[in-house]
């Protein structure tokens, strides 16, 4: 069975491990999300593809659900005794050298789909991993600054990270994506694909940037296989993170049925909200996208693997 899922970081990250245990013997590929990307200190540094290479490889710190396991940061101190920032990115000892490799082969000339596959080889995370784009796509946030009044525009990293999400987002704009084009393999992999699964990754930052390079939602619209998503939202929340700040910025309610009419009967046949949002599943069916309501909340593998199983489960009622 070839399975296609458009994944973030750390949502997207752990529901693959759960679908790797769902369906072991899976072809899967994984179309990651690049518009996190940051150039930090001279290096290249891809958050998303990271942290779905570390989880599934074995080498993920599973408290933070980021970064490195047994991670030192002498580096960063170094750098900070330096005068040398930013100091709200946390970059750890060995964290760098994945980041360092990158650089010099992106430096090379070698593309960013190439890159993470050599990566990829150290890890070996099960999965093929593709960037959705060697193209350089960044996401920026608008905000009203806090500190100062005024309007400006930052790296989605700064809001997320340094800021935390705190100012409303004004505006999402995935900065380069328009002129972006998928990578290679992207657009034959969803083509190819017995199902593609959109995770509970954020949708307007993860899932969303990856569906605006163009070519990317036509193929996944015209695809044979059926689409099922998993919601982000449990209990008119985000499970993880600030994605009702994002999904404010486009509109969108932090519902499980809003995120399901944002992606659209076009793009969706089904759609899973958690048990606690089982009186959203008449509302997402109005809009013509099959809907269940089973547990949604990844708290161990075995949770998360029940969960890629109800997703497989509603892709076959709605073929």
């Amino acid at each position: 069975m070839r399975i296609v899922v458009l994944a973030g970081g750390i949502g997207g990250a752990r529901f693959l491990r759960g679908l790797q245990a769902a369906v072991p013997d899976a072809d899967i590929t994984v179309i990651g999300n690049t518009g996190d990307d940051i150039h930090l200190f001279g290096l290249k540094v891809c958050p998303d593809l990271d942290t779905v290479m570390y989880t599934l490889g074995g080498g993920i710190n599973e408290d933070q659900g980021w970064g490195r396991t047994e991670e030192s940061f002498t580096v960063k101190e170094e750098l900070a005794a330096y005068g040398v920032g930013p100091d709200w990115f946390g970059l750890g000892d060995r964290d760098f050298a994945t980041h360092i490799v990158r650089t010099q082969m992106l430096g090379a000339g070698y593309p960013l789909s190439a890159v993470t596959e050599a990566l990829c080889d150290r890890w070996q995370p099960g999965v093929r991993l593709l960037p959705m784009s060697d193209d350089r796509v960044e996401t920026h946030v608008a905000i009203t600054d806090p500190e100062t009044g005024e309007r400006r525009v930052v790296h989605f990293q700064e809001y997320w990270v340094r800021l935390r999400a705190s100012p409303d987002a004004e505006a999402v704009v995935p900065v380069g994506a328009e002129q972006a084009k998928p990578a290679p393999g992207v657009l034959e992999a969803i083509a190819a694909a017995d199902l593609i699964v959109f995770p509970p990754s954020n949708p307007v930052v993860s899932v969303g940037t990856i569906l605006a390079v163009p070519g990317i939602r036509e193929a996944v619209a015209a695809a044979g296989a059926p689409v099922v998503g998993l919601s982000p939202i449990v209990g008119g929340a985000p499970v993880r993170g600030m994605a009702d700040k994002v999904l404010a910025a486009v509109g969108v309610e932090s519902t499980a049925a809003a995120v399901a009419r944002h992606y659209g009967a076009e793009l969706l046949d089904g759609w899973l909200v958690d048990t606690s949002d089982a009186d959203a599943v008449a509302e997402v069916e109005a809009a013509g996208i099959a809907c269940r309501a089973v547990p949604l909340m990844m708290t161990d593998l075995a949770a998360t693997a029940e969960m890629a199983r109800a997703a497989l489960a509603l892709a076959e009622a709605s073929r």
